[in-house]
């Protein structure tokens, strides 16, 4: 079982970013204010799903981890929090179940043995959806996607606002990733450079030692915002988004007998993106956004 797949999204790498930009003192919710992007829309406005009857479900309880800033973390004061413990309670909310809703917060090794032995109802908690899981188990429609993007030294004489202008020129990637893979089939005229580490990437980047990066767009936005990249740096053309090299997206995982409870959180979840209730969670914890 693995995250969501992308080059540096793993417990390390988050919880490395996350303390970093703690670290600088990035204005998260200046920046959502002033930024405001917005959160593609994953449901069709005009489909209307169907709420199903929940008066007999006793008690509903999500699992997640700790260890997945900003998507799932203990905050200063010791209480869970990110962006899919808010989404788990806006959930609640919205089918009107809150008295009945609990999250609890397991080692992200024990989540599908948890979910798989009945000592909790939903896996919240950014899984990589693979074949395997899906024999097993049920999954929501997708409700975040985490596309790739470029990112540019400014001072690279690239001339041109799309990747078109990066043919021949040098674009680093950490080696043996889903980036590097993506980038090598969408961009073979570009010269790759890899790296062993989104670390020795970013420092690349900032030194001039290659005109650009591709990587995960969660990573890119924070960086180039915070004092670390010293202004150096831009988003540069995307975002590009393949559910072949990346994944189809953030879900929530359940029991495959289930469905009627997976039908209702695909309620939720549309009701939600269609009331702008997603995108203000979204703001909250993507405030330079994604796209």
């Amino acid at each position: 079982m693995v995250r969501f797949k992308l080059a540096s999204l793993n417990p390390k790498g988050f919880c490395s970013l996350w303390l970093f930009l703690a670290a600088f003192g990035i204005p998260l919710s200046a920046a959502a204010q002033q930024a405001a992007p917005s959160l593609p829309l994953l449901f069709d406005s005009r489909e209307r799903l169907a709420k199903p009857d929940l008066t007999s479900l006793v008690r509903l309880r999500f699992l997640t981890s700790v260890d997945f800033p900003p998507f799932n973390f203990m905050d200063q004061n010791g209480k869970l929090s990110g962006f899919n413990v808010d989404l788990a309670r806006e959930i609640c909310a919205e089918l009107e179940i809150s008295d009945k809703c609990q999250i609890q917060a397991l080692p992200f090794g024990d989540l599908k043995d948890a979910l798989a032995a009945s000592q909790g109802d939903a896996v919240i908690a950014g899984l990589a959806v693979g074949s395997e899981l899906r024999r097993q188990f049920s999954f929501s429609r997708p409700y975040l996607m985490l596309p790739a993007r470029f990112a540019r030294n400014l001072k690279a004489p690239i001339k041109g606002e799309n990747a078109a202008s990066l043919t021949d020129r040098s674009v680093g990637v950490v080696k043996e990733t889903a980036h590097a893979a993506m980038l090598a089939a969408y961009f073979p005229k570009v010269k790759a450079v890899p790296f062993d580490s989104k670390e020795a990437l970013l420092t690349a980047l900032k030194d001039g030692k290659v005109d650009a990066v591709f990587a995960d767009s969660l990573q890119l936005s924070f960086w180039v915002s915070s004092q670390a990249s010293e202004k150096c740096c831009a988003l540069f053309d995307g975002p590009y988004m393949s559910e072949e090299f990346l994944g189809e997206g953030m879900t929530i995982m359940l029991r495959q007998k289930d469905e009627v409870l997976r039908s209702a959180f695909d309620h939720a979840l549309a009701a939600l993106s269609r009331s702008g209730r997603l995108q203000e969670i979204y703001l909250r914890y993507f405030p330079y956004g994604l796209y």
